[in-house]
């Protein structure tokens, strides 16, 4: 049973005494803690793939925020490395992948993972923060959608453009959705292994939407994450999709309960169009920087625009490693004291 279920709740679309509240990047540069543990460490790959290391990153903002819901530390391209597909983690530049995808025999060689033998230590590290959370929040797990890992897999690191990725969807679209399908067979067994090592609701991100046209977003990624959400059924699924302001009506039909909304999008225009499902989000972290009372006008201005229920609070995309945690701490209880005048 868990001591704190509102997250759960809310996401399933009932009413709350109050709005629940976690960022996405919670565990990470923010905190002292985290920075301190990651010295000592060789990267950020050992922090990844050491299940009591990462269990206790898991934890740290919920016992130094005090937010609604621990997020398991992990990374999105931990699925193309299970692949077959290695990627290296840069400081100060990001992801890089030593090789990339070019052909269909780049496609032929990958394999669709098995999350025990291959993603084990994330499985282990979800098993070991349950444990250690002992029922006071749930615990997200999360997967890339298949329309962002391929970027990477194509691209071979961040890109403004990803034009690799986007000119193979125009030179060989079937390529392009035999590599979907093999990433969407690993990230679905994936997800599902998540929920059963003890995750209580799972986030597909997909960072890199809103750089597709709208067309090419249906064909190539709408239609895998829908599959995806048709695979877990068991917890509420969230679907975050940076930029993809066009697929708010395809989302509706979704079978997802929470849709996630960037900074960009104002719930009052997206209410209507999604029926009853929760929305998650979206203050733009650069609020953050602001001074408390201005953090505090911004968060308040930002609950009236979504209204008292089916919300939980976010920010819209993931807080920034230079944010002062002092801010976050006046967000989060902004929130909870706020959304409970809501309901007043």
């Amino acid at each position: 049973m868990l001591k704190n279920d509102l997250l759960l709740r809310a996401a399933r679309g009932e009413e709350t005494e109050r709005t629940p509240v976690w960022l996405m990047r919670q565990a990470g540069r923010i905190l002292p803690q985290y920075r301190e543990l990651r010295g000592r460490l060789s990267g950020f790959k050992e922090l990844v793939e050491t299940p009591e290391l990462a269990a206790e990153v898991t934890i740290q903002p919920v016992d130094a925020l005090d937010v609604d819901a621990a997020i398991i530390f992990s990374d999105i391209l931990v699925v193309p490395e299970a692949m077959g597909l290695p990627y290296e983690m840069v400081e100060a530049r990001g992801p890089l992948f030593p090789d990339t995808v070019k052909s269909a025999q780049d496609v032929a060689r990958l394999r669709v993972a098995d999350p025990e033998e291959h993603l084990g230590y994330v499985l282990e590290a979800i098993r070991v923060t349950k444990t250690a959370l002992n029922g006071r929040v749930p615990l997200i797990g999360f997967a890339g959608a298949p329309w962002t890992i391929l970027a990477y897999m194509v691209e071979g690191h961040g890109s403004k453009t990803f034009s690799k990725a986007r000119r193979l969807l125009y030179a060989d679209p079937e390529l392009a959705h035999e590599l979907l399908r093999k990433i969407t067979a690993t990230t679905i067994a994936y997800l599902q292994a998540q929920v059963a090592a003890g995750a209580n609701l799972i986030q597909v991100f997909d960072s890199w939407a809103g750089i597709l046209p709208p067309d090419h977003y249906r064909e190539f990624s709408t239609r895998y994450i829908r599959e995806i959400c048709q695979a877990i059924p068991d917890v509420p699924v969230t679907v975050f999709a940076k930029g993809a302001y066009f697929a708010t009506a395809d989302f509706a039909e979704l079978p997802c309960r929470t849709i996630g909304l960037d900074w960009n999008e104002d719930p009052r225009t997206v209410r209507p169009l999604v029926g009853d499902k929760t929305l998650q989000g979206n203050l733009d972290p650069c609020a953050l920087y602001g001074s408390p009372a201005q953090v505090r006008e911004a968060t308040i201005e930002m609950l009236r625009r979504f209204g008292p229920h089916r919300h939980i609070a976010n920010l819209g995309h993931g807080v920034y490693p230079d944010t002062n945690p002092d801010n976050v701490r006046v967000f989060i209880e902004t929130v909870k004291e706020f959304s409970t005048t809501l309901r007043a």
